[in-house]
């Protein structure tokens, strides 16, 4: 049985981490990729297991070294997914979840083609996903703007993936989106 790819792609804000997260204790065979990134870590999280926490200068030798499958400066920060733990994973048919932007959804779109399923997470509308940025209290006033306008370039894509699951209430959200992971896995 071939290894499996699930790419969850969402606008900052939309409920993402929360969907995720429970959707890897139904679901611990799902492998969390790891991405790296060079933005500061948050209060509770763990270097190795939330992201790589990585200086700017070396994010840098690793894009000239061409070690990632995608990467992008997001929010004036980088991310990236290592070229090792996908080809490893997959040679190893293990189930492999991801939590990426549309940058790197297209990136592993453009690689990996269908066996990379991607899942878009929608906020129910701008104003609400502004008010959850807000609420959140984790980001200056620029870094919230820049969000919704990243936001609303984002939604003008939903449609291009292979399924879109509408965040305006958070169990019923996860249903579908457990649904969806579910035919994946079959």
């Amino acid at each position: 049985m071939p290894g499996k790819m699930i790419v969850i792609c969402a606008p900052s804000g939309t409920g993402k981490s929360t969907l995720i997260n429970r959707l890897k204790a139904d679901h611990p065979d799902l492998e969390w990729s790891v991405s790296c990134t060079t933005r500061p870590i948050r209060a509770g999280e763990v270097d190795g297991k939330d992201y790589h926490f990585i200086d700017k200068e070396l994010f840098e030798e690793q894009i000239k070294n061409n070690e990632f499958i995608e990467w992008a400066k997001v929010h004036s920060n980088y991310y990236g997914t290592s070229k090792i733990f996908v080809s490893k994973g997959l040679s190893e048919n293990r189930k492999m979840l991801f939590d990426l932007d549309v940058q790197g959804a297209d990136a592993m779109k453009k690689i990996y083609g269908s066996e990379a399923h991607v899942i878009f997470i929608e906020p129910p509308s701008i104003e609400e996903l502004e008010n959850r940025l807000r609420l959140r209290g984790t980001d200056h006033d620029h870094v919230i703007i820049e969000r919704i306008n990243n936001a609303r370039r984002e939604l003008a894509r939903k449609h291009d993936y292979d399924y879109l699951v509408l965040n305006d209430d958070v169990d019923k959200a996860y249903n579908e989106l457990k649904d969806a992971v579910e035919r994946i896995l079959k």
